[in-house]
């Protein structure tokens, strides 16, 4: 079994399995990072609250399902994914694509129920976590567009308290810089798995081009921007001690995540993609949470 996936055979594993739903866990909070964020600005409600998360969902369950879809041949071909939902067969593609089709659209409509401006920009958003699905056939850089994707989620959770681009405008572009080189190191170390499986396949990625040792290094890179970024966000919101406890805890598990990584040595790989990039995601959000709260 695939790492990440639930066992058993119902449909509801079936689906939480198609679009890997343990991977919330990356981005989702980092919605809420932004609604934090934004709320020294705007007032939150419960409702608020509650279409953001939807919203969030129903765009991730969109984006997932579609690269299941666009990749349902590479997956066949690849042992490592082969009895992913499609491939196996435990999933038809027409089901997939009316359950892709109407996640998105739940999307676009929960958006519209936040405020006008996330409404209108929801169809770009979809549209580009959709895009990411074909960038490895031709592009080695696929990694940070998957970063960009998920970066939408801390801009569009301050956006939804907010309804309005802040003032200083940058500011949402650093805390999706943060985000973006983030998921981009992270995934960069996911491919590392299908290293040789890209190079036979003319599938383009970080690895491929240049080997296990050299792409540990550029994740390292993104990964010391990440910290950078968050820094950059806290001294500009005036973040106080609690926000810096959470840049020492990402700084440090980021670490400890190239720790477990090493070339030639990748059997430590899942509990530095799943595990570590799951508690740092939480545990910030925890305290940005605790400073706005003091």
């Amino acid at each position: 079994m695939e790492g990440q996936t639930f066992a058993g055979a119902s449909r509801l594993v079936r689906y939480a399995n198609f679009v890997k739903l343990p991977h919330t866990v990356f981005a989702l909070p980092f919605a809420f990072v932004g609604a934090t964020l934004a709320s020294y600005h705007a007032p939150v409600t419960a409702a608020m609250v509650g279409w953001i998360a939807l919203a969030f969902t129903c765009a991730r369950f969109a984006a997932m399902g579609f690269n299941r879809i666009v990749d349902r041949d590479v997956d066949a071909k690849n042992p490592r994914t082969r009895m992913r939902e499609l491939p196996s067969g435990a999933l038809g593609v027409r089901e997939a694509m009316v359950a892709v089709a109407a996640a998105g659209a739940l999307f676009i409509w929960s958006s519209w129920q936040l405020n006008r401006l996330c409404g209108l920009l929801s169809p770009l958003a979809l549209g580009w976590v959709c895009f990411y699905s074909y960038t490895k056939r031709f592009t080695r850089w696929s990694h940070l567009v998957l970063g960009i994707g998920l970066s939408i989620a801390p801009v569009g959770g301050y956006l939804a308290i907010t309804g309005a681009w802040p003032d200083p405008w940058w500011l949402p572009v650093v805390l999706a810089v943060a985000v973006a080189t983030w998921v981009g190191g992270f995934d960069v170390f996911y491919a590392l798995q299908d290293t040789e499986f890209d190079r036979a396949n003319g599938l383009h990625s970080i690895p491929a081009m240049l080997g296990e040792r050299r792409a540990i290094l550029v994740a390292r890179a993104l990964h010391a921007i990440t910290v950078t970024a968050l820094t950059i966000v806290g001294v500009a919101t005036g973040g106080g001690a609690w926000y810096a406890v959470g840049v020492a805890i990402t700084a440090t598990l980021l670490a400890w995540e190239h720790h477990l990584v090493k070339p030639g040595d990748l059997s430590r790989l899942d509990a530095a993609f799943f595990t570590m990039n799951g508690v740092i995601s939480i545990a910030f959000f925890v305290c940005v949470l605790i400073e706005r709260l003091r």
